[in-house]
């Protein structure tokens, strides 16, 4: 990804954040009353206000200096999303067997991270690009593997990558289990704050967007 810096913003701000995702569709309504309803985009695309996680003046110092660092827009970075984080619900604790990733064939040695919402045919595979790498576990036809012994995560994918002789067999299943963080940017060139509104508790809006690579 061009213009990404691998650093996190604020745990503390982002888990008061406010946001998800957002579905674009066209919705045409015919003559007979029916609707014709099309997807403009097949994946959702997810928008954050990190103003209201904003709880001190120092938090804002720290996002104004966050801000400048990343060059306002320029540059993208990681936000822990405070509803959507795991390859399981939020209050479990990520299994090796939570999310199917891949099927072996022998000789595939990297599988993308995905996490899937729905089932069946109206399921949808969301692609993991940036996992927390260090929490990532992984199972191939339900036995855990071991970290770095049989397998590492690249750091500038996020796939996983299996070591040599640890190769998924043809028709293996590869499930795995990890945090993750959402790549987004700055949705806005100015960042305006105003101390004595901020004191009379009114919180500035920090917009940010998701990116894709």
């Amino acid at each position: 990804m061009n213009s990404f810096h691998d650093v996190r913003f604020p745990l503390a701000i982002s888990f008061g954040a406010t946001g998800g995702p957002e579905r674009r569709n066209e919705i045409v309504q015919l003559v007979s009353g029916r609707e014709q309803r099309n997807a403009r985009q097949a994946l959702a695309r997810r928008y954050y206000d990190a103003g209201t996680g904003l709880r001190s003046l120092d938090d804002v110092h720290t996002v104004l200096a966050f801000f400048e660092a990343r060059r306002g827009s320029l540059h993208g970075f990681r936000f822990r999303d405070p509803f959507d984080m795991k390859s399981c619900a939020p209050s479990a604790t990520p299994s090796a067997l939570d999310q199917r990733v891949g099927t072996g064939d022998g000789a595939t040695a990297r599988f993308a991270l995905t996490k899937t919402y729905g089932d069946g045919e109206d399921a949808v595979l969301r692609p993991v690009t940036h996992p927390v790498a260090e929490t990532v576990l992984v199972a191939v036809n339900g036995t855990e593997m071991q970290t770095s012994l049989d397998y590492a995560v690249d750091g500038e994918t996020g796939e996983v990558v299996f070591q040599p002789g640890a190769t998924p067999v043809d028709g293996a299943v590869v499930t795995a289990g990890f945090e993750f963080d959402v790549p987004v940017r700055f949705d806005m060139e100015r960042l305006s704050v105003s101390l004595s509104a901020f004191r009379a508790g009114q919180i500035p809006t920090i917009p940010l967007v998701e990116i894709f690579a």
